[in-house]
């Protein structure tokens, strides 16, 4: 039997079981079918019944002793304070099977490449920018015994993550010395940026609020992929959804919403700051959250030998190159940077 058809007939009798604990009103199963999965290892089913449907998400099991996923923790906190995720059903830690609301498979990005104007793109993004909100202003003192209140991205998470490019991008993608003098000086100056943004005030992030981890049903704008949520600048989220690689906002409707951003949300999170220390905050945090996601690219391309992520590298770089442009102070490493990109 091969594994894929194992897991069918696995997802079928755990959802069996949740219809025999009375949690569901369903009768029977009618089809299953496996959904494209996110870049992540979980896997994905969609079952059919005779009434409706659900998702199955099969991740790694959780043995005896060992805490529940961080991403069920989390949904609890953030359905309890009001922010719209998926629904849970059931869940079988022992065979890793959590049985959610079928949100559908029209995404954030989906949807926005069907707009009609400008407006409608402002009006869509205006949307996600009040619902991202309704994350960061939870009182994460009342979850203080959590591991995501624990965890933030300090400077050693987000250097980190600026080591996972150079080992993804810089040396398997590019096959460069990441040893060399230029890198070294190039790393000296992403650690110190690092530093910075972690000496930001800080609230609960979502790590990933992008146009794919937003989904749309009925009209409404619904938050998945949380679970890798944690402490840090909000303006980490922010960038995450405006300076997305998979969509490229209208110029003027960005400059728009990050001005509706500032002056409906920030100056009351951070009155000291003025909209240009803000706007330099903004374009350190698009350098990291951006360099990182390069490596990302990279990374699913050399562990899963995916394609679909390739042609984002590009796009990104160029991002990146554009905003250092507009920074004299970055002027040695956008320079750096250019002749290692552009001599492959």
């Amino acid at each position: 039997m091969k594994p894929e058809q194992s897991e069918r007939i696995l997802v079928e009798e755990l959802f069996k079981k949740t219809i025999h604990k009375d949690l569901l009103k369903d009768d029977m199963v009618e089809n299953v079918e496996k959904l494209t999965g996110d870049a992540s290892t979980r896997k994905y089913y969609r079952i059919w019944t005779s009434k409706k449907s659900y998702v199955v998400c099969l991740d790694n099991p959780v043995t005896e002793g060992q805490e529940e996923p961080t991403f069920l923790k989390l949904q609890r906190v953030l359905h309890a304070e009001n922010v719209r995720v998926p629904l849970i059903h059931d869940k079988e830690l022992a065979t890793g099977y959590i049985l959610e609301e079928d949100l559908g498979d029209v995404t954030f990005l989906k949807e926005i490449s069907q707009i009609q104007n400008l407006q409608d793109e402002y009006n869509f993004y205006i949307t996600a920018i009040d619902l991202m909100h309704s994350i960061h202003k939870i009182d994460t003192t009342k979850y203080k015994g959590e591991s995501f209140t624990k965890l933030a991205f300090d400077t050693e998470k987000l250097y980190a993550e600026m080591e996972f490019t150079k080992k993804y991008f810089l040396k398997s993608y590019l096959g460069l010395d990441v040893s060399s003098t230029p890198i070294e000086i190039l790393y000296k100056s992403l650690y110190e940026m690092c530093f910075s943004i972690s000496s930001e005030p800080r609230v609960l992030v979502h790590r990933d609020y992008h146009s794919r981890n937003l989904m749309i049903k009925d009209g409404e704008q619904i938050v998945i992929d949380f679970q890798d949520a944690r402490m840090g600048t909000p303006l980490y989220d922010l960038v995450s959804l405006l300076e997305d690689c998979y969509y490229q906002i209208d110029d003027g409707n960005k400059k728009r919403l990050i001005e509706y951003y500032f002056n409906t949300y920030f100056k009351k999170f951070d009155p000291a700051k003025s909209f240009e220390e803000f706007k330099s905050l903004y374009d350190m945090m698009t350098i990291q959250r951006v360099f990182k996601a390069i490596g990302s690219f990279a990374y699913i391309y050399a562990d899963r030998k995916d394609l679909r992520y390739i042609k984002y590298i590009g796009y990104a770089f160029e991002k990146v190159r554009s905003i250092m442009l507009h920074h004299e102070h970055f002027a040695k490493e956008r320079k750096i940077l250019s002749s290692l990109y552009y001599a492959n």
